[in-house]
C-alpha cells in the first residue's frame, strides 16, 4: 500500500509539470495578442493622454506596430520596450519567465514598483480574513442543518429550511452586500457596523480584547454577504449524501440488530456520507483564500487578493498577472492531490493505481 501511494504522488507531481506548462503557454500566447499593453499605455502617457486604453489590436510583443507611436521618437520607443522587456523576441520572454517561475522568482509589478510575492503577501491578511471565516462558518452551519434536514426529509422543517437557504442562494453576494449597507452601514436606516475596512482608525490604541472585538465588528457584514449563497451547496450535498445512506441495506441491517437511530446515524451513516465532504476539504480551505469576491472586495473596500488580480489584469501589469497565476495554479494542482489523497485516509478501500478509486 505504501509502495502504491508513493508510486501515485510521484506521478501525480510529474504530471502537473506538464499542467502549469499549458496553462502558462496558453496565457502568454493570448497575452501576446492583447491591445493595450504596458508600452502602449507608456507611449500614451509620453504622449498626455494618460493611462487610457488602446482601441488598436497590435500587441505589446516585441516587434509590433504601435498606433500611439507617432510623435515618439524611435530611440524614446525602444528605452520603454527595454523598461518592460519587451525589446526581446516572445519566445525569449517566454523562456526566461520559465526560468525564474522555476527558482520561484514572480518577478516584479510594473507599476508598483514591488515584487509580485510582497504584493501577494500585503493583499493575504485580507483574503484569508475573508476566505477563513467564509469557510468555517459555512460549514459549521451547513453539515449539521444538512444531517437536520437528511433525518427530517419531507417534514416542515425540511421544507421551510430549504427555502431560505434557496432564497439566500438566489441573491447574489454584491446585492445582499449593499442591502446590508444600507440597512445596518448608515445608508438610510441604522449606523450599527462600519463602511470598509478590517479594522478602525485607531486600531493600534485599542487594548487586545478591543483589536479583537474591532476587526470582528468590521467582518459582520462582509461575511454575511459571503457566505449566504454558500450555505445552499453545502447543506444539500450534506442531506443528499446522507439520504443516499440512510437508504442503504447496511443501515437496514443495523436496525434490526437493535441499534438505536442515534447509533445507525453516527456509528454508521456518518462515516460513509461523509466523504464527498471530508475530500472536500483541502480545496474549499485553500479556494477560500484566493477565490475571493472581487465585487464584495470592492463594496467594502478591502484591498485583498481578488482586487489586485482584477487592477492587474486591467492595467496590464502582466508579471503580477503571471506570477499569480503561477502560484495559484501551482497551490491548486497540490490542493487537488491533497484531496485524493483524503479519499484513502477516510475510506481505506479506495486503492491505488489503474483499478483502484483514484
Amino acid at each position: 500500500m505504501q509502495g502504491q501511494m508513493r508510486a501515485y504522488i510521484f506521478k501525480r507531481l510529474l504530471l502537473m509539470i506538464p499542467t502549469l506548462l499549458g496553462v502558462l503557454t496558453l496565457t502568454f500566447a493570448v497575452v501576446q495578442f492583447v491591445p493595450g499593453g504596458p508600452v502602449e499605455q507608456m507611449v500614451l502617457e509620453l504622449k498626455g493622454k494618460g493611462d487610457a486604453a488602446v482601441g488598436g489590436t497590435e500587441s505589446s510583443g516585441a516587434g509590433a506596430t504601435y498606433r500611439g507611436r507617432q510623435g515618439i521618437d524611435a530611440q524614446r520607443l525602444e528605452e520603454v520596450k527595454a523598461l518592460y522587456g519587451f525589446d526581446k523576441p516572445p519566445l525569449e520572454r517566454y523562456f526566461m519567465m520559465l526560468g525564474r517561475f522555476a527558482r520561484f522568482d514572480l518577478g516584479e509589478s510594473y507599476y508598483q514598483h514591488e515584487s509580485v510575492w510582497r504584493l501577494v503577501v500585503s493583499k493575504l491578511p485580507v483574503s484569508i480574513s475573508i476566505g477563513l471565516w467564509t469557510f468555517f462558518i459555512t460549514y459549521l452551519v451547513s453539515i449539521p442543518l444538512g444531517i437536520a434536514k437528511a433525518v427530517r426529509d419531507g417534514s416542515r422543517f425540511d421544507a421551510v429550511t430549504s427555502t431560505m437557504i434557496l432564497v439566500g442562494y438566489a441573491i447574489p453576494g454584491f446585492v445582499l452586500g449593499v442591502l446590508l449597507l444600507v440597512i445596518f452601514g448608515g445608508g438610510s436606516f441604522l449606523q450599527i457596523f462600519p463602511l470598509r475596512g478590517l479594522t478602525s482608525d485607531n486600531w493600534s490604541d485599542l487594548s487586545f480584547i478591543g483589536k479583537v472585538m474591532d476587526y470582528l465588528w468590521h467582518l459582520v457584514l462582509p461575511i454575511t454577504a459571503s457566505v449566504l449563497g454558500s450555505f445552499a451547496v453545502v447543506t444539500m450535498l450534506t442531506k443528499n449524501s446522507f439520504l443516499e445512506e440512510i437508504r442503504k441495506q447496511y443501515v437496514l441491517t443495523a436496525r434490526a440488530k437493535g441499534l438505536t437511530e442515534k447509533q445507525v446515524l453516527w456509528k454508521h451513516v456518518f462515516r460513509n456520507a461523509m466523504l464527498p465532504l471530508v475530500t472536500g476539504f483541502p480545496a474549499a480551505f485553500i479556494g477560500a483564500f484566493f477565490t475571493g469576491s472581487l465585487l464584495i472586495e470592492t463594496l467594502f473596500s478591502l484591498d485583498g487578493l481578488g482586487l489586485l488580480s482584477y487592477e492587474s489584469v486591467m492595467r496590464r501589469d502582466y508579471p503580477v498577472v503571471f506570477g499569480t497565476l503561477y502560484l495559484f495554479t501551482l497551490i491548486g494542482l497540490f490542493t487537488k492531490l491533497i484531496s485524493d489523497l483524503c479519499y484513502v485516509y477516510v475510506d481505506p478501500r479506495i486503492q491505488f493505481g489503474a483499478g483502484g478509486g483514484s
